[in-house]
């Protein structure tokens, strides 16, 4: 125990490393700004023609030159399998720069882009949108956050919404109607909060009690202390943890909330985030029986060998977002209509098939996947529930 804490002590010095990395990378979430609902419309388009899409990806930005590169890899790895939809992929460096990428954003449209795939993050997404939104093309960003989503700026990223969703649907069924939510006291966390507290209204869930924690070992531990007597008073059946599985301050949550009275085998666990990228949580009393979610495995399984066989190497985490954006404009150019590329098209009810396994776009911009729910059995990781393999059963 004297380990635990001295390790996560000298983890959680920077406030940074509360924040995954995945989140950084994909979105600011400083960028608070509400576009409304997407549009409904977009460029026409001869679908017997070559449709030039540009992919626009941070390659001059030294933090993000390889999340660039897996990228451009990713989205040639799809064009090679859309059959008759013949794409012409043209990529622009934004340098992870919101001016750059709007002034890319332009250029590509009047190189002769028909849609937009990127940036990397919100706020080089929303200033790339602004500016091709009167030429009615649309863009499609690798960002999570929901917040920019609207009018011609879709998010590829995964959502807080839709995992807070699918779990809160899973709970239901499972007899959950109460939960209690486990937030830090930063934008992520309070990013998750909202989530939570939405999706658990969507599903009739009450949310019994909402507590945050600082982010210092002081500030956990003394939160995780805390929260039998919050579960007791508030009889929550369940407790929804918002971090990041590989933040320092989960092996602390994990071990000391059971260990000061909230009893895995009593309050349900859950994670907003995948505990399974955590090997290392999986022997902690609180992530025993925990739920979580994860995408498609066996799809996520062959998406990485292909990408290995064709370029000697793992794909980063995010690469998979630029190859679910060409196969989705793909499909669409492949129906032969001359509107595949608008806001109507693209948020088709049957959504696509990704890296992942299935997805959609919205009509607010974000987007939904199909998620398998996942625990913790003896240190492995089980699945309860597989992903759907299309949205075309019950709850969808």
């Amino acid at each position: 125990m004297f380990a635990l804490f001295a390790r996560a002590r000298k983890a959680l010095r920077p406030v940074a490393m509360f924040a995954t990395a995945a989140l950084l990378a994909a979105c600011d979430v400083s960028t608070m700004t509400d576009l409304g609902s997407a549009g409904s419309g977009g460029p026409s388009i001869d679908p017997g023609q070559t449709v030039r899409v540009a992919l626009l990806v941070p390659q001059s930005d030294p933090s993000a030159a390889a999340v660039a590169r897996d990228l451009e890899n990713a989205a040639r790895l799809a064009i090679a399998d859309l059959g008759n939809a013949q794409i012409d992929l043209a990529v622009y460096d934004t340098a992870g720069q919101p001016a750059q990428a709007a002034a890319q954003a332009q250029r590509a449209v009047d190189e002769g882009a028909r849609i937009i795939l990127g940036p990397l993050r919100g706020e080089e997404a929303v200033e790339a949108s602004k500016v091709v939104a009167d030429e009615g093309v649309n863009v499609l960003a690798f960002s999570n956050n929901a917040s920019i989503a609207g009018g011609n700026l879709f998010i590829l990223g995964p959502t807080f919404a839709n995992t807070a969703d699918r779990l809160m649907g899973f709970g239901t069924r499972r007899g959950i109607n109460s939960v209690a939510v486990l937030y830090s006291q930063d934008v992520p966390g309070e990013f998750g909060r909202t989530a939570i507290s939405q999706a658990a209204a969507r599903n009739g869930v009450s949310v019994v009690a909402e507590q945050p924690y600082e982010l210092s070992v002081e500030g956990v531990t003394r939160t995780a202390q805390s929260m039998s007597s919050i579960i007791g008073s508030s009889g929550a059946q369940s407790v929804f943890i918002t971090s990041d599985a590989t933040n320092a301050a989960m092996p602390l949550l994990l071990q000391l909330m059971p260990e000061n009275g909230v009893n895995p085998a009593v309050t349900q666990y859950i994670g907003l985030t995948r505990w399974d990228v955590a090997p290392q949580l999986f022997s902690y009393p609180g992530a025993q029986g925990a739920w979580f979610t994860m995408p498609d495995q066996a799809m996520q399984r062959n998406f990485n060998a292909r990408y290995r066989g064709a370029y000697g190497a793992e794909p980063h985490p995010l690469a998979g977002l630029a190859f679910d954006g060409v196969a989705a404009i793909g499909a669409l150019v492949a129906q032969g209509r001359n509107d595949a590329l608008t806001g109507r098209a693209l948020t088709q009810a049957a959504g696509f098939q990704g890296t992942g396994g299935v997805f959609r776009l919205k009509s607010d911009g974000t987007n939904e996947r199909g998620l398998a729910v996942a625990t913790i059995q003896n240190s492995q990781v089980t699945i309860l529930d597989p992903a759907p393999s299309s949205f075309s059963g019950a709850g969808y």
